[in-house]
């Protein structure tokens, strides 16, 4: 059965760094889109960056410049380097494998910016 583990969150001050990290298991990691989520309390999950198959990747407006995704195939593991943290970064993380009708999600890491 697919498995999908975040880690990495945590209490980070504005203008800091954090890596988070996705392990997968279960699946062919190769062949699945993986895209990081987020959701802030009282708002609607959003999409934080996107990375074919191929590696192409996608950000969304508020994270392009300051956030970077990558995946390590050999460890069946994605990456979400965040630099320059906001405080509105803050929430949950999601990780989300997605390939034809299959999709799957982890279960969050909490991400807190705050001095």
């Amino acid at each position: 059965q697919v498995q999908l583990v975040e880690s990495g969150g945590g209490l980070v001050q504005p203008g800091g760094s954090l890596r988070l990290s996705c392990a997968a298991s279960g699946m062919i990691f190769s062949r699945y889109i993986m895209a990081w989520y987020r959701q802030a309390p009282g708002k609607q999950r959003e999409l934080v960056a996107t990375i074919t198959r191929l590696g192409s990747t996608n950000y969304g407006d508020s994270v392009k410049g300051r956030f970077t995704i990558s995946t390590d195939n050999a460890k069946n593991t994605l990456y979400l380097q965040m630099n320059s943290l906001k405080p509105e970064d803050t929430a949950v993380y999601y990780c989300n494998a997605r390939m034809a009708t299959e999709n799957y999600w982890g279960q969050g890491t909490q991400v807190t910016v705050a001095s």
